[in-house]
């Protein structure tokens, strides 16, 4: 998910302005030449848990030992707090891998250094894509595509095949079966406590927001519309299909979990997990804890079901950033190439319990054979054809907010006739944030 909306600080933009040179030889708005390596270990940030973090370790033990350059690495899983206790010091970590949303608010602080891409050996291998998805409001990239993963539908076979109901194709498929699972008692238990859909319906942390994008683009709705060179205009009314489509989950009986207005993923995803819903919507990261939970063969991953328009789902990733107080240039071009490239990718899919690369971003890697799991051959072929991710050179961190507290208060009130008025409002509320990001076309 991305970052919690931080407050530009003079001091993070002093950084820029200060800073040494990466990859392009000097730093982001600097013309100073690229300071040398002072030998000391590289230090190396990423958003992890302890499982992540052990993979990172491992996978830079790896690169160590084919490069000798040290790394001081740490995983931090309150990242952006912590980058700025050290940007106040004006000492950010050399490289940070964190979410690829993130680029649009890391740029506004001053946080990054513009990259050459055509210095990160292997960068053909990188989709054009997913570069552009490293691109500011600018037009100069900074960052380097990581990792990636898009949302996939996973459902409870064993309770689908228990009530003699098919594989949904359609959202109205989809939600039939949610409304099968609250009511037919597809555990067996004589008891009626199963239910739908998980949904994470809490506005804390946008979580609505990001959850309901992928139904809306399904219905042929958006937040934004892309207006070109670094502009946007707010498109919310038009996801009026979507929005009804959501509204009628919440406010059919069973067909989400108790609290879904308020459950952050935190709490919606175990309602998945402990067997007391049929249907999530997530992303892979998710498969190695549900196979323990509930064994592989009890549920089964599929591309999201279509809506009226198609079956787009949300994308999201990892990026590598290079901070503004990186004077390590050759370390750092070292390390960014060991981590694009073929046996780093697969090091970081495979070198730990958790993988920290979900589907390689370098095309010569095939996620489905390195996992030898088929389930990933429906996430890859999801984010090749039928996935969108949310704009990366903005600040989209208060627009997805703005639209979790819109959509809760919408789907709150079941008696009222509200998602137009609603969706007006999200639209003035997205426009405002856009004008103060300059970014409003």
């Amino acid at each position: 998910m991305d970052s919690k909306l931080m407050t530009r600080s003079r001091t993070a933009v002093a950084l820029t302005v200060a800073s040494a040179a990466l990859l392009t030889g000097c730093a982001s708005g600097s013309a100073t030449p690229a300071a040398k390596d002072d030998g000391q270990p590289i230090e190396v940030w990423a958003r992890a848990g302890t499982d992540a973090a052990t993979t990172y370790a491992a996978m830079f033990k790896e690169f160590t030992d084919k490069t000798g350059v040290q790394v001081n690495f740490q995983g931090v899983p309150d990242l952006d707090q912590q980058l700025q206790t050290r940007a106040a010091s004006k000492k950010l970590p050399d490289i940070v891998i964190n979410d690829s949303a993130a680029l649009g608010n890391y740029t506004s602080q001053g946080y990054l250094q513009k990259i050459d891409k055509s210095s990160v050996t292997g960068n053909d291998a990188i989709a054009d894509s997913l570069w552009n998805e490293t691109t500011g409001l600018d037009g100069a990239t900074y960052g380097v595509p990581f990792s990636r993963q898009t949302m996939v539908t996973m459902i409870r076979k064993d309770w689908r095949e228990k009530l003699g109901l098919p594989i949904p194709t359609t959202q109205e498929e989809l939600a039939k079966l949610a409304t099968a699972f609250a009511t037919q008692d597809p555990d067996g238990n004589g008891q009626a406590d199963t239910y739908g859909m998980t949904v994470p319906g809490s506005t804390e942390r946008g979580y609505l927001g990001w959850w309901a994008s992928s139904y809306l683009w399904q219905d042929g709705g958006s937040y934004l519309k892309d207006e070109g060179s670094g502009k946007f205009s707010a498109s919310a009314s038009s996801a009026k299909d979507g929005v009804t489509w959501i509204k009628q989950q919440f406010c059919t009986p069973g067909n989400t979990q108790p609290g879904a207005l308020t459950a952050a993923t935190s709490v919606a995803s175990p309602f998945f997990q402990t067997g007391k819903t049929g249907i999530i919507l997530t992303g892979p990261y998710n498969f190695s804890s549900f196979d323990t939970a509930l064994g592989k063969d009890a549920y089964e991953v599929i591309e999201s079901p279509k809506g009226t328009e198609d079956n787009t789902v949300l994308a999201e990733g990892e990026n590598i950033y290079v901070t503004a107080s990186n004077g390590k240039p050759d370390q750092t071009k070292k390390v960014i190439d060991f981590l694009v490239s073929a046996d780093g990718q697969k090091a970081g899919m495979t070198a730990g319990k958790q993988p920290v690369v979900r589907v390689p971003v370098n095309s010569g890697v095939d996620a489905a054979a390195v996992y030898n799991d088929p389930r990933w051959a429906v996430v890859q072929d999801a984010l090749k054809n039928s996935s969108k991710a949310f704009p990366s050179a903005i600040n989209f961190v208060p627009i997805k907010q703005a639209a979790a507290e819109a959509l809760n208060k919408i789907v709150s009130d079941c008696g009222a006739d509200n998602i137009a008025s609603g969706l007006k409002d999200l639209d003035a509320a997205i426009d405002n944030e856009l004008e103060s990001q300059n970014a409003k076309s």
